[in-house]
């Protein structure tokens, strides 16, 4: 019987946890015993006594769950102190950043990990349940318009009241995907007025869709600006200042500012100027989603809120799914419990498949050395 660890997430900030009551039944009724680390749950709202519950056996430390464990779910990339406690062979499945997180990646090989990272997994039909981007990203959208809101310190639907009428918000979402939808779609149910832009055509339909309105220069270029993959591609400078031009007059008469846009492997792309900032209102509010990779607004700064002399507010707010950490949990737990399944085979038996085409994208360490082609020297 493969045995599957859950370690308690030590990252600072980080309230997630890589499996929830609900998956550890379903993990062990597909085969998979289940080990987690005492308080691994608590700061999501899961706690020791639903775990045990559901079948696991509690473990006090991170020493004990790992002690024999064949696989590792996680959150976050592991700590040096549970990196140290691996066994060579061990899976380890987590959203390991490893563009970024380098020392972790090194860390993992030269414990000879078999690591995968989750945001490798290839977009197709059948990893879709896998899908922790989308899954998160959604979250994500949904919590930087309530996070929004709340900093606007004004309505978001128009009221008609006795004593006069109060405008609706407008709420401009930059960077349209499933992070840009969901963002649309809240947006659009607290009642503002919302437009969106992309520079990936196929958007445009997607954003009027849910009752918003589009707003691109809708040139050759833009025409073309979306991957194989549905990611958008870096566009031309020429490009960026016609868009620049657009936007600019466009965000000068917004109330909230939503940017979303990022590109796998690269610091996010550079969308809102100080320029266009100063020509903001005083009260109106940025939330930059993108903040973890550099961020999309000139002036934002990670972890913080920063006010401008304007009277501008800037939010980098970090980890916004683990704002809302019980669902957000709940749904990368069921993506890894999909991405487990892979590891069995018919039997029953832990075997990977090193072919499958979801284990082949997403493995990132194996015999002790980096093999994804995109991480190599």
């Amino acid at each position: 019987m493969a045995a599957i660890a859950v370690t308690r997430e030590r990252r600072a900030g980080e309230t997630r946890v890589a499996a929830v009551p609900e998956t550890v039944k379903k993990l062990i009724a597909a085969g998979f015993s289940v080990v987690v680390e005492a308080g691994a749950g608590v700061a999501a709202t899961y706690p020791d006594a639903d775990y045990l519950a559901a079948g696991a056996t509690l473990a006090k430390t991170a020493k004990d769950a790992l002690a024999k464990a064949d696989i590792l779910l996680k959150v976050r990339a592991p700590e040096a102190d549970e990196i140290a406690e691996i066994k060579p062979g061990t899976l380890v499945a987590a959203t390991l950043n490893p563009y970024s997180e380098k020392t972790a990646l090194e860390g993992l090989a030269k414990a000879k990990a078999t690591a995968f990272a989750m945001e490798f997994v290839p977009r197709i039909t059948r990893a879709q349940a896998m899908d922790v981007l989308s899954s998160q990203a959604n979250l994500a959208g949904y919590r930087a318009v309530i996070e929004g809101a709340e900093a606007y310190g004004r309505v978001m639907p128009m009221m008609m009241t006795a004593a006069g009428t109060v405008a609706a918000a407008k709420v401009f979402i930059m960077g349209v995907g499933v992070a840009g939808l969901q963002a649309i779609a809240t947006a659009r149910r607290l009642g503002a007025v919302v437009t969106a832009t992309d520079v990936r055509p196929a958007t445009k339909e997607q954003v009027e869709s849910l009752g918003a309105k589009f707003l691109a220069v809708e040139d050759d270029e833009f025409k073309n600006a979306q991957t194989a993959g549905g990611y958008a591609k870096e566009m031309s400078a020429e490009y960026q200042a016609k868009q620049a031009e657009l936007v600019s007059s466009h965000i000068a008469k917004q109330d909230i500012v939503i940017t979303t846009a990022l590109i796998p492997g690269r610091p996010a792309p550079k969308l809102v100027s100080a320029a266009q900032v100063a020509s903001m209102k005083p009260g109106s509010v940025i939330v930059d989603l993108a903040i973890e990779q550099g961020g999309n607004v000139e002036g934002a700064k990670l972890g913080e809120v920063f006010v401008t002399r304007n009277g501008v507010k800037i939010l980098g707010v970090a980890n916004l799914p683990g704002r809302i950490a019980a669902d957000a949990s709940a749904l990368y737990a069921r993506n890894l419990m999909a991405f487990a399944g892979l590891f069995l085979n018919k039997e029953g038996q832990l075997a990977p498949d090193y072919e499958d085409e979801i284990l082949k994208a997403a493995l990132v360490t194996q015999g002790g050395v980096v093999v994804h082609p995109n991480l190599k020297g």
